[in-house]
């Protein structure tokens, strides 16, 4: 079960990523039928540690506390990315699961455990920001920068900031069921569960290469993502043959024109729910998808959440017409 909860602490941690474990296990909810955590805040660097906003926390608990902790949290914190950790710190991680514990990391958290060794072979998150440098830092770590949380058995990692909710009410679940999870959810008014992943938040335009020979035909695609287009078509604009320009626009794009093409349609339907009360059938006939059904299709492939949900998400549930059922999926959510 998970009835003591450890948060390790390091120096410039960050305020939020700890509220959250802190209001997640922290709390007496008993009067609701909830079971109440032995919960304790630890410091791996002494009595008193800064955060990021500026401010002090103190704690009387040292590394010692983990011991006898069911789960181990381990919060964001400043320069994660590349500070080093006490040895004693990865010790005690690596004992916690060792002994069957639990770790989990909330955002840039999951670099500690990176480097107590607990990533290697593992799948594993953080931060869409991060996700890129933790591959690199730990090359046997399995890294999915697109989803909320992963759940690899004795080691828990969760993306930025606010996901470190969807992880704790998903260990919240697995322990106690699915009404407890709700009512603390309730609580915190927050969703028990969120659909999709990271993929709908990352900020990841196409980069612009310096393209010697398509990139007129390039500005002519982005032009046109309402028109079908071949690679033949296409070929002709930029007059070469067919094999000629699929192998040009790889070595200049990194891509294929397909992918490319695809991408493209992608975001300008993120912008156009983003910015426009337009229906999602006008939206899917503006980006080339043709239908809702296949827009949504390309949606949930590419971001992992469908367009109404990436609409409400980034609009607010008074979008406007377009916010309503997705008519060409009738019954689907």
């Amino acid at each position: 079960m998970l009835h003591n909860v450890a948060v390790l602490l390091l120096d410039e941690v960050h305020p939020f990523e700890l509220g959250v474990l802190s209001e997640v296990f922290g709390l007496d909810r008993s009067e609701e039928g909830l079971p109440v955590h032995d919960f304790a805040v630890v410091s791996a660097e002494g009595p008193v540690l800064s955060t990021h906003a500026g401010f002090t926390i103190s704690t009387p608990h040292g590394l010692e506390r983990l011991e006898e902790a069911d789960l181990v949290a381990v919060p964001a914190g400043s320069r994660f990315m590349e500070r080093e950790y006490p040895d004693e710190v990865l010790d005690a991680l690596r004992r916690a699961v060792e002994r069957g514990a639990r770790v989990l990391s909330v955002c840039s958290g999951a670099y500690v455990l990176g480097a107590a060794g607990l990533l290697e072979g593992r799948r594993c998150t953080t931060h869409w920001r991060h996700a890129a440098e933790l591959a690199r830092r730990y090359p046997k770590a399995i890294v999915e920068p697109d989803v909320l949380y992963v759940d690899e058995g004795s080691v828990i990692t969760s993306a930025g900031t606010a996901s470190g909710i969807d992880a704790c009410l998903h260990l919240v679940r697995q322990a106690y069921g699915q009404d407890a999870a709700n009512t603390i959810a309730r609580r915190m008014v927050v969703p028990p569960h969120r659909d999709g992943g990271q993929a709908q938040y990352i900020n990841r335009p196409l980069p612009r290469n310096a393209c010697d020979t398509v990139g007129s035909t390039l500005a002519w695609m982005e032009s046109h993502l309402d028109q079908e287009m071949s690679v033949e078509q296409l070929a002709a604009l930029a007059h070469m043959s067919p094999r000629t320009f699929a192998r040009r626009f790889q070595q200049e794009t990194g891509t294929t024109p397909y992918r490319w093409l695809l991408r493209q349609r992608v975001l300008l339907a993120q912008h156009l729910l983003e910015t426009s009360d337009r229906t999602i059938d006008t939206i899917a006939s503006q980006t080339g998808f043709g239908t809702a059904a296949t827009l949504r299709h390309q949606f949930v492939r590419t971001l992992g959440t469908t367009p109404n949900a990436y609409r409400r998400t980034f609009r607010g549930p008074g979008a406007g017409p377009g916010a309503g059922p997705e008519r060409a999926m009738p019954g689907v959510a």
